[in-house]
């Protein structure tokens, strides 16, 4: 939001140097970007009176003129325009000058003629047609011949002479605040800031134009949802002509090029009140009816930038009996803009519902200067006063008659806001002392009120902000000063910090996948539907039951995901395909599953392990996950043999138990699922949940002190059929010891001829130990013979 000062000053006094307007505004929350200077790059260049024009002697087309700048002596600057003549007074670049663009002008010789500097035209000083519209566009700018512009003097500053020395002010303003984006907003915050009387003008209008408002204009508001407030004014017998000057240098100051002086009006009101308006030319109106509706389903409106636009039942828009002439508060429509024979206009001043604005202007990718301010939500109340000043500004610049009388449809009512002034709650929040009377001082510089019960306030319409306690505490805060508060430490009873059984979980794992030589990733949450075909997983796969997102990005990224594995293979693939050796990665992420609250998701998290190179392989995969489970202190840990899932090799895959619990799977992508990702190698995933782990945690380590007496140790050797695992047997180990076996260890298997066909022999090496005494050989056998027994009864393994 730009602020002209010139413009400021009209309705708050301060007199004070830029840098200490900006940061004392940005003290009081108007944060302040930057200031500027209008003509900032124009230097040395005064009004210049011609003398005299002599004929160049060495040229046909220049000429010598002699022109007073107001110093001693006239200077001579040589000229090739054609309409300059004597006693003309014109713009005069002196030796030294500056101009736009980085142009500097120095005396010199032309044609043997001296010439101590240049005559401008409007163009040479960055201005154009439009900022001056009686100036001769291909010559040099006449000053003289401008009635707008009186009281020039020779030698006076150009800027000066034609207006172009404002100081601009460019403020951030938060969406929070749309009552700042307007020149009568920054005012109040100005005024509460430097604690200086305001002066707003109250609109007044005379009228008195032909006709009867009402038998001229009927305005229907059927999406009433979405219009709280629609006004309307008529202006007839209009003059389109350019506005005056000192309307086009406001404009200019802020950023808003002229048009014509109907145009003007109405941009002038927008920044002026911060209330956007739009004017219609009546005679279009068909039926010389309004009718603010949603608009029909394909229905196409050109707007005034000449782009026809398709619209749905999500626009908003201002039509008459049989079409659409305006997307409303987003652009006017073509069909009804002003031009040069227009003679009566419709003036519009409403509020819309900023949400559907916003969500047009987005549809149709056209936000405006107006759907910007609508969207944050603007005051209805605004709307009144707001085409009262436009139809005033009319009357002002004799640019038509205005009908008297007012349409304003007022479909939602904003009652007042009342709050209590708690100065107790207030100074214990921001932790100051500030007195109760000084907060009331602060409040009411704002335009808060006092209603007749003392200790409540009313907030005004305008501050749609302020809605609690701490809002008003915000306010005091603002205007005491942030730099005025002391820092203090915190009050009350606070909470015990601290991370969680699942957080410090989290921060385990991730330190143990780090220790194994894992890297963490991080893939997002959504995913394209195809990517379970890579996977290998069947069309009818109730796994494939995924949310839909509403508004994708693109059929890439419209599910979100129930499994983590495609986006690891994603990454693995892309490594792959980049020439990078050797991958280790891991991720905990989240996967979506239907069956929530209130037809929510469930968020499950998922540790995933992916992983190629460096000497990976199945077991390798296995000795990490068992690095992992022991870092968390997991028990009964086992591996069962897994065959059916479709994404990992039958043969190198298996199942995670943490007792009777399933953690996981891990094991070799399938080759085809590998291929599908662009990978002609081997890959190795595992997919651990989360809460499985979590259950599966062991308590915190206790201090043990190392065993006082020996153990005995047994090598076995068992024969068992080929599909017996080794994990089955351990567990059977495990199962028949009689509490003195303390280790289990794999440390042979043999196949041959003489076990017979389809048998193997694995041999196990056995620690047993007693924590309370030796043990003797016969306890010993005795274990080994209860373990043998249940070999043989659970796996079918006997005595090799």
């Amino acid at each position: 939001m730009n602020l002209s000062r010139k413009w400021l000053n009209e309705f708050v006094k301060i007199d004070v140097p830029d840098k200490e307007f900006a940061d004392a505004m940005t003290l009081s929350g108007s944060k302040v970007e930057g200031v500027s200077i209008e003509g900032a790059e124009i230097s040395n260049v005064v009004v210049g009176r011609v003398l005299s024009l002599v004929r160049h002697p060495n040229s046909d087309h220049m000429w010598i003129c002699r022109v007073d700048v107001g110093q001693a002596a006239p200077v001579q600057i040589v000229t090739g325009a054609q309409n300059v003549k004597e006693n003309d007074l014109v713009p005069v670049a002196l030796d030294g000058s500056a101009l736009p663009g980085g142009k500097e002008i120095h005396a010199g010789q032309l044609r043997g003629e001296q010439s101590n500097g240049m005559l401008c035209s409007f163009a040479e000083l960055g201005l154009d047609q439009r900022d001056f519209p009686a100036a001769y566009a291909d010559g040099i700018w006449i000053l003289s011949d401008d009635p707008e512009l009186t009281d020039l003097a020779v030698g006076q500053d150009i800027r000066e002479a034609v207006g172009l020395n404002d100081h601009v002010v460019e403020f951030e303003i938060t969406p929070n605040r749309p009552d700042c984006l307007s020149v009568i907003g920054l005012a109040r915050e100005a005024s509460a800031t430097f604690d200086k009387p305001r002066y707003f003008h109250q609109p007044e209008v005379k009228g008195g134009a032909d006709g009867v408002l009402t038998d001229l204009l009927d305005v229907e508001t059927p999406a009433a949802d979405l219009v709280p407030r629609y006004t309307a004014r008529m202006v007839r017998n209009v003059k389109i002509a350019p506005s005056p000057k000192w309307m086009r240098e406001r404009l200019r100051a802020m950023g808003v090029r002229p048009i014509n002086n109907i145009v003007d009006i109405t941009n002038y009101v927008m920044l002026e009140y911060g209330q956007p308006m739009h004017a219609f030319d009546y005679r279009y109106v068909n039926g010389g009816k309004i009718i603010v509706r949603r608009a029909e389903e394909g229905e196409t409106l050109t707007t005034l930038d000449g782009k026809e636009h398709t619209l749905n039942a999500n626009h908003l828009v201002i039509a008459d009996e049989g079409r659409a002439v305006g997307l409303a508060g987003i652009m006017g429509g073509l069909n009804s803009e002003i031009v040069d024979d227009t003679a009566d206009v419709v003036f519009e001043s409403a509020c819309f519902d900023g949400t559907c604005i916003r969500k047009g202007a987005l549809a149709l990718g056209m936000r405006t200067e107006a759907s910007a301010k609508f969207e944050k939500g603007l005051d209805p109340m605004n709307t009144l006063p707001a085409v009262n000043r436009a139809c005033e500004l009319v009357e002002l610049l004799g640019a038509g008659q205005v009908v008297d009388g007012v349409i304003d449809i007022l479909n939602h009512v904003p009652q007042p806001t009342l709050l209590k002034v708690e100065p107790d709650k207030i100074n214990a929040l921001l932790g100051t002392d500030v007195a109760e009377n000084v907060m009331y001082t602060y409040l009411q510089r704002l335009g808060f009120e006092t209603t007749m019960e003392r200790g409540v306030i009313e907030v005004p319409s305008w501050r749609g902000d302020v809605r609690r306690m701490a809002d008003l505490a915000e306010e005091v805060a603002r205007f005491h000063g942030y730099n005025n508060i002391p820092s203090t430490l915190m009050r009350g009873q606070t909470t015990q910090g601290g991370y969680s059984p699942a957080q410090k979980l989290e921060n385990k794992l991730g330190s143990l996948c780090r220790t194994c030589g894992y890297s963490e990733i991080i893939t997002y949450s959504f995913i394209s539907p195809a990517a379970y075909d890579r996977i290998l997983w069947d069309k009818d796969d109730a796994n494939r039951n995924s949310f839909k997102i509403l508004n994708p990005l693109g059929e890439d990224t419209s599910i979100m995901r129930t499994t983590t594995l495609p986006s690891m293979l994603e990454v693995l693939g892309r490594n792959y395909n980049n020439r990078n050796r050797t991958a280790w990665l891991y991720e905990l992420g989240r996967i979506y599953l239907p069956g929530g609250p209130d037809g929510l998701a469930m968020e499950a998290q998922i540790l995933t392990l992916g992983a190629y190179g460096g000497g990976m392989d199945f077991f390798a995969l296995k000795g990490t996950i068992e690095a992992i489970l022991k870092g968390i202190r997991a028990r009964d840990v086992r591996f069962e043999p897994c065959a059916e899932d479709p994404s990992y090799h039958p043969g190198r895959c298996a199942y995670v138990y943490s007792g009777s619990d399933v953690v996981g799977v891990f094991g070799q992508i399938h080759p085809r699922a590998a291929k599908n990702f662009g990978v002609d190698g081997e890959l190795y995933a595992a997919e651990l949940s989360f809460d499985a782990l979590l259950l599966a945690q062991g308590p915190d380590p206790e201090y043990t002190p190392l065993p006082k007496y020996p153990p005995i140790t047994r090598d076995i050797a068992v024969v068992c059929d080929e599909e017996v695992s080794v994990g089955a047997l351990e567990s059977a180990i495990r199962r028949g010891a009689k509490g003195l076996l303390k280790e289990v260890a794999l440390f042979d298997i043999y196949r041959g001829k003489n076990l017979g066909e389809g048998k193997k022999s694995v041999a196990f090496n056995l620690t047993l130990r007693a924590d309370d005494r030796s043990l003797t050989g016969e306890e010993a056998d005795e274990d080994v013979k209860s373990i043998l027994e249940t070999l043989e009864k659970d796996c079918g393994a006997v005595l090799r």
